[in-house]
């Protein structure tokens, strides 16, 4: 007799990872940026869905994603983990060791919350000015019915990187 497997549980359903880049690139057109990466991770750091549209670089992957092992290594928007290390290098460059790489501490790593303000994923893009890419992540975390951290934009994204 055969028995029945449990399915595994995931912290961020594949469906809602999906609508979060989805819709990241929807207001990335919306708002005439360049074209993003954009990966989205559950909890325990695994890739759950990931987009690069037409005109990224190769590496853009590879920074999307460490933006968002980023927050989720820390607890905290990669835009903070910046802020607060600014000016800590030796600490930031032991930490991206430790994270064999996957660790960008620039803004576009958002952490997605669930009701309970619980991280149950993160979300990096990488494609614009990285204030930009944020604004985008956090627009489409909130789209898809999460939360975010940081909870609101750099109030000059419109302006950063020009």
């Amino acid at each position: 007799m055969t028995e029945a497997l449990s399915p595994v549980h995931s912290s961020l359903p594949l469906a809602a990872a999906a609508a979060i880049v989805d819709q990241a690139i929807a207001v990335r057109v919306r708002e005439g940026l360049l074209p993003l990466a954009v990966a989205v991770l559950d909890a325990g750091g695994n890739l759950v869905a990931f987009k690069r549209e037409d005109g990224c670089g190769v590496l853009r992957f590879d920074i999307a994603v460490g933006k968002a092992a980023a927050a989720l290594g820390m607890g905290m928007s990669s835009r903070l983990i910046r802020d607060r290390l600014a000016g800590r290098p030796a600490f930031q460059n032991a930490l991206a060791a430790a994270a064999d790489g996957r660790f960008i501490p620039v803004p576009g790593g958002v952490l997605i919350l669930d009701a309970a303000g619980a991280a149950v994923g993160a979300v990096g893009i990488s494609g614009d000015a990285s204030d930009k890419d944020e604004y985008c992540a956090l627009v489409a975390v909130k789209a898809a019915g999460y939360q975010s951290e940081p909870a609101e934009p750099n109030p000059q994204w419109r302006s950063a990187g020009l």
